[in-house]
């Protein structure tokens, strides 16, 4: 089966007084019929460009897009009625109600006018249709902006950050109308920087940096493919964490990072290398816990954005030495 949505070598560049930017450099991405497909990045790495590249709204420099196996831009116009979309925030007038305003777009594109009761009930707003939208919540408001997406009866569905600004309850009420728009056949394209909702609703996802794919597949596959052995290592009250970091970067540990009461140790292959190393300097662990990677230390992993704790810290060597027993038998310093 063709797949709804083929990008290839997708680019796109800016000029300015500072040279030539790459917002797209070789961009790749494709999305499987039936899919709730998600697209993560942080901020400034293409997502948004794609998505208007994609609809037209910006001319590339070069790559290959399709839709529904239609080659874009040049055959945009032919599927652009089987496209449904919402980039960045929408707008609606606030004193019209639910119903004028998807019935004013429904004339505007040729829809008939059955399809405004379908959508409200689709995403929940039947009861309000006749309320004036200023008196809606910020959740209700991007459901309308859902329902005007859908007036089209799109094959698919692309959704920029629907869930921005929403409380739980709204973020909960946007998962349930994706899931269900999915199961009734529509492939739905999702950007958000909700990464938890993302792991939770998404079958696949694809994750772009820089204006490239750093990663696809499905959810499950993604954690898999990029899963590395992530230990929690706690110590004895009263030893310095950054000395303790040190000593085990100074060993061999690959990556060690700082959290407020415990190191985070990465790539090491036995856990058990690092009770060696400490027990050698008379460093007693507490825990060591192996770490379930999930979808958003994947991507802060893959983007770069993970922050680095402690890199400002002196280290106290003096806090390596083992601690003393007492002549009570407690532990001392």
């Amino acid at each position: 089966m063709t797949p709804v949505l083929e990008i290839s070598g997708l680019q796109k560049t800016y000029k300015s007084r500072k040279g030539v930017r790459r917002a797209l450099d070789g961009f790749d991405m494709v999305v499987e019929t039936g899919q709730v497909h998600g697209f993560l990045g942080p901020n400034g790495s293409g997502k948004t460009t794609t998505l208007r590249t994609l609809l037209g709204l910006i001319k590339p420099n070069g790559g290959r897009m399709a839709i529904l196996g239609r080659e874009l831009p040049e055959h945009l116009p032919e599927v652009a009625g089987q496209v449904g979309a919402i980039v960045e925030s929408p707008q609606f007038f606030g004193n019209f109600t639910a119903w004028d305003t998807l019935s004013l777009l429904a004339d505007a594109g040729g829809v008939q006018e059955n399809r405004v009761p379908a959508v409200l009930e689709v995403v929940g707003l039947r009861d309000r249709a006749k309320d004036r939208v200023k008196t809606y919540s910020l959740g209700m408001k991007q459901r309308l902006a859902v329902a005007s997406a859908l007036l089209k009866e799109p094959r698919l569905l692309i959704l920029d950050e629907p869930a921005n600004g929403l409380d739980p309850g709204g973020i909960r009420e946007m998962r349930s109308l994706m899931r269900t728009l999915s199961e009734a056949g529509m492939t739905v394209l999702l950007s958000s920087h909700i990464l938890g909702e993302i792991q939770l609703i998404c079958d696949s996802v694809t994750i772009i940096s820089a204006g490239r794919r750093v990663a696809a597949g499905s959810v499950a596959d993604v954690l898999a493919q990029n899963r590395s052995t992530t230990i929690r290592v706690r110590v004895e009250p009263g030893i310095d964490l950054l000395a303790v970091a040190e000593l085990l970067r100074s060993a061999g540990a690959p990556q060690v990072t700082l959290e407020e009461e415990h190191l985070m140790v990465a790539g090491v292959d036995r856990p058990a290398w690092i009770t060696y190393v400490l027990a050698q300097h008379g460093v007693w662990v507490a825990e060591l816990s192996p770490i379930t990677a999930d979808l958003e230390s994947v991507f802060l992993s893959l983007t770069g954005t993970a922050p680095v704790e402690g890199a400002n810290r002196q280290v106290d060597q003096s806090a390596l030495a083992p601690p003393k027993v007492s002549a009570e038998g407690g532990w001392g310093q």
